[in-house]
């Protein structure tokens, strides 16, 4: 042998890859009850197993794992998440939820929820703005946009990078009434999570600021977990960007939490409200010292 074939004997791997043992076993014919019976299954290969009670911890781990190993492989450092409502409409859409709406009471919500259309186009808007500075640092990609991958809101942050050609994550979640990813993630970057938690985790694993529009209760459990981390000293500050001053002065009293002595003031100053996408973004770059068009 010359050194090069030493060389090469020394460092070959001496186990098969799991992919290659599956492979094995597809090309054998499974004739014999043993070979028939669930049991005789590769653990990795057999979906019945995984799903059991038992097997919780480990189905944890994985949904950790992949997004995180595939969004490392993608070359993304950072992102920029954004939260909010799945029910504001696209402006364009009005005409529809107006004519959904039966009764006086509907048609009261729907004109509210088309009052709230604009933050559709703000979110939009920041997404291009964020995705056009394509902001690159360490061969790392950062601000990448990444929303909860629905729709209108969601929509619209995935909507606004690829209106500029970018990339953007969608962390969609399995329900019972929803959904399917929305039309503008990009679809290597589309992942579905069965936890709650594990999906609240990703979207802050990577997040180097995150704007908060308009939403329900998944948003404000969103955005109160994000303060809560921040609060606590359990997450370094980032820029908290909550957008429309009118609405979250009426739906949430933060001025009469500090007042009550339930939360310091201070803590008001985690978060800053904002009304457009420029204001958002000059936020982010002051934060960071960023020079960017």
């Amino acid at each position: 042998m010359t050194e090069d074939e030493i060389a090469h004997e020394l460092t070959r791997r001496r186990f098969y890859k799991a992919e290659q043992e599956a492979g094995f076993v597809e090309s054998h014919e499974c004739v014999t009850p043993q070979q028939q019976d669930p049991a005789y299954r590769l653990a990795f290969r057999d979906t019945d197993f995984l799903l059991r009670e038992e097997l919780r911890p480990v189905r944890f781990q994985l949904e950790l794992l992949k997004p995180e190993m595939l969004l490392d492989e993608a070359g993304i450092g950072s992102t920029l998440v954004m939260y909010g409502s799945a029910r504001i409409p696209a402006p364009e859409a009005a005409d529809a939820v107006r004519a959904a709406a039966a009764t006086p009471e509907q048609r009261a919500v729907a004109e509210r929820l088309i009052a709230k259309a604009r933050y559709y186009e703000e979110a939009r808007k920041l997404a291009q703005i964020v995705s056009r500075s394509a902001v690159v640092e360490d061969g790392k990609r950062h601000f990448v946009i990444c929303s909860g991958g629905g729709p209108s809101i969601m929509e619209a942050a995935n909507r606004g990078a690829a209106d500029v050609g970018a990339e953007s994550i969608g962390l969609n979640i399995v329900l019972k009434h929803e959904h399917t990813p929305n039309a503008y993630v990009t679809p290597h970057l589309s992942f579905q999570f069965h936890y709650f938690a594990l999906r609240k985790m990703h979207f802050l694993l990577r997040a180097r600021a995150v704007a908060a529009f308009p939403g329900g209760f998944g948003t404000f459990d969103e955005l109160f977990e994000l303060l809560t981390l921040v609060q606590t000293g359990k997450m370094k500050p980032i820029p908290i960007l909550l957008f429309g001053g009118e609405f979250w002065s009426r739906v949430v009293n933060f001025q009469a939490l500090a007042e009550e002595g339930v939360i310091n003031p201070q803590d008001l100053d985690l978060f800053h409200i904002v009304e457009t996408a420029e204001e958002a973004w000059d936020h982010i770059t002051a934060f960071y010292g960023l020079d960017v068009a």
